[in-house]
This record gives C-alpha cells, structure tokens and sequence, in this order.
C-alpha cells in the first residue's frame, strides 16, 4: 500500500528528543519515519489518525527513545591487545616511558603490519558489534597503526566494510599518529610521505577526515600544520589530539584550519577556547584515557561553557589507553570525572558528536533528521549514565532500519 502516511511508527515511550530543555522530553510519545527520515515526532496524542491507518507497521512499545548514539573518536580496527601495558602503568611506567621503551602505539603497529586484512577485519569485529550493540549507530574510525601507505590503506578498507551494512562508517586518516621505526630520527621526512599518501587514498573514497597527534611524543605544531594545509588543498575537514599531555596549542591549530574537532584537550587554555567558540570546533571528551591513565587534569570544562563550546564525549576505544568498548560507559565516566549531568552526557553523545563529525542530519529527534534511533528499557534518560554495564538497549534502528 502507499496510501499511509509513515513506513513506521513506534508509540507508547517517552521521549528524549534534545531538541529543547529537559532532554527535549515528551511523555507517551510517537515517533515515525517514511523513507529512512523522521517525519513525525509528539505526543501521541498529536498523531494525525488512529496509527494503524497512517502507518505500514505500528509498535507499542515503553521505555525510553533517544537519538542512536554517535561515537565520533574511535581506534577501534586493531590486531593484539596491550595488556600487559595496563599491568606496567600501574607499576608506575608514564604513557611516555612506555612508548619510548618501544611499546605503546608501534606494538600495535607491529601487529597490524603483521595481520592479513581478513584477519584485521576479524579481530576488530567484536569491537564494533559491542559498540553497536550498546545504541551506537554512527561511527569514527581512524587508520594510524600502519604507518606506511599499504597498511593505512589496509585499516581505512576495513573501516569502510564496517560501514556497509547498518552503521554509518565515518574514517579518518591517522598516519600522523606515531614516527614508524624505519623513520627514527627523520620524523619531517615522514610528514612528507604521509602527506603524499593522502590524496591517493581520498582518491581511492577511503578518507573523510583528517587527524594528528600533536604532542612532544608525537608530532610538532609546524608538522601538523603542513599536513592540514594538504587536506584542506583536497577539501578534507581535519581534527586533532589535542593538548592531551602538555599545551603545545593544538586545539587553537584545530581551529585555525576550522577543524572539527579538536579531541582530549586536557591541558587547552582559554584563548584556544576561545579560538575554536569561534571556530565552531567541537571539543572532543575522552574520560576513558582519562580514566585508563589516571589522569588529575581535568579539560577546561568551564571556559568550554562560557564560551559555547560544545563537548562531546567519545569512547577513543583503542588498545593501550581506552580499551573501552561502550559508549554508554564513556559518558557514565564524562558524569563521574568531568560533573557532566547526564543529559550533557547524553548530548555529548549524539548531537555534538554528531557535530564533531561534519554530520548535521542526526543526533536529535526531529522531522526532517535520519530516523537513527535507540529504544531504552530505562524509566528516565539519566539511567543510560546511572548503570555501570548492563544491557539496556531494546532496539535501535538505522535510516530507518531495524537492526
């Protein structure tokens, strides 16, 4: 038939729209969509008919409906794990001892060099269907543990084959994420050749974004500069790890290329704050690192709020720093860390994570936006930061999709 009004329609829940105060709620509310896109969201009482005549399929359902969640700062395509890191931080060794030790970052690289695609594709599976499987709907996935073109390329068609089926798949090139071994000491020659791989792999459909780690045990303000003047010459948008150990001025680079995210910002100060309100550059929460190093720095929440800056929050799911697979847990973390509410949380999570990937058609309820939702056996949204672990999620669909 294609006399009803919506392919869809769910009714019965409450509804955290976050389009306005409150969480944007709505009490016994319906949502529907046609064609992958919202097209009603109220009461139900507000609904233009009795629902089995103005929709295709009709669910009464209870909880809670929110936003999918939108993780926009992930590493999760990797082969090994890092644990016994986890055992020698925890013994004393700094992020920095271990990476200049050999570990970190390039143990990771060796790894990936080592696995087959398949095999690459395989062990970093089970990451993604947790992340899924805990409301996420829109993902980030960076390349940066190949270090030369075969193996960045290797990991950005990786991220693209998680992004085929029902998840939004966004990449980012991270070659600029460590100096690989056969480059010691030669750290510009470097840039240069991740500054040459880049446009043949935007060619190839493999980048969305761009990113560095700018940091005294990564690379400098001038070499960041010189691969995002390149990205910006192919039209690429650019982010940043930014300001995570020390202030080398990262996130006021983020913002001076109109980056969209500057990420981590533990040590910003406030004229970068500023730069980027000005900017419209998100900042990027990362509480699992946070946590995961024990960090005592807190970013500049409160020059981030009086400047208007939007913070989301993100998993930053990797193998050394933040093996953090749910990103409900991330915020649970930005709550008890950084003193969000949970409604920031939860925001932080869809609609300026959103943001901070360039995508302005999802992170909110609303008629016209992607029908990209999350169905939660929760009696009030704080809940999603209240539980440690557990299995809230009832549904979540895609465009649209039920998966």
């Amino acid at each position: 038939m294609t006399d009803r009004l919506y392919d869809h329609l769910l009714v019965g829940a409450s509804l955290a729209t976050l389009d306005g105060d409150d969480y944007g709620a709505i009490r016994d509310g319906a949502i529907a969509w046609r064609d992958g896109v919202i097209a009603y969201v109220g009461p139900r009482s507000g609904l233009p008919g009795d629902p089995a005549s103005i929709a295709h399929a009709v669910e009464d359902v209870e909880g809670w409906i929110t936003p999918g969640l939108v993780d926009c700062h992930t590493h999760a395509v990797f082969a090994g794990d890092r644990a016994v890191e986890f055992e020698m931080r925890l013994q004393g060794a700094t992020y920095g001892e271990i990476a200049r030790a050999g570990g970190g970052i390039l143990s990771t690289v060796r790894a990936v060099r080592d696995a087959s695609e398949d095999a690459l594709y395989a062990q970093s599976k089970p990451r993604i269907d947790a992340l899924r499987a805990d409301g996420v709907t829109t993902l980030e996935i960076k390349s940066g543990y190949g270090l030369d073109f075969e193996n960045e390329r290797k990991m950005l068609r990786i991220a693209r084959r998680f992004g085929e089926g029902t998840l939004t798949v966004r990449t980012t090139y991270l070659a600029a994420h460590a100096l690989p071994p056969e480059y010691a000491g030669r750290a510009d020659d470097y840039i240069e050749a991740a500054i040459d791989w880049l446009p043949r792999l935007h060619d190839e459909g493999l980048v969305d974004a761009v990113d560095a780690f700018c940091e005294s045990i990564g690379f400098s303000p001038s070499q960041t500069r010189r691969l995002f003047e390149r990205a910006r010459s192919l039209g690429l948008p650019v982010k940043l790890h930014a300001d995570q150990l020390s202030d080398l001025g990262g996130a006021a680079i983020a913002a001076e290329f109109g980056g969209l995210s500057a990420d981590h910002v533990e040590h910003t100060n406030e004229d970068a704050v500023r730069a980027m309100a000005a900017a419209g550059t998100v900042a990027v929460l990362l509480p699992g690192a946070f946590h995961v190093l024990r960090e005592t720095k807190w970013p500049p929440l409160d020059a981030f709020r009086a400047h208007g800056v939007p913070m989301a929050v993100a998993t930053d799911c990797n193998p050394g720093t933040s093996p953090l697979l749910s990103l409900r847990q991330a915020m649970q973390l930005a709550c008890t860390h950084f003193r969000l509410t949970p409604e920031d949380a939860l925001r932080g999570a869809t609609t300026h994570a959103a943001r901070a990937l360039g995508l302005a058609d999802r992170g909110m309820l609303r008629v016209g936006l992607r029908a990209d939702v999350a169905l939660w056996r929760v009696n009030h949204p704080a809940e999603l930061c209240y539980w440690l672990g557990g299995d809230l999620l009832q549904a979540r669909w895609v465009a649209g999709r039920r998966t």
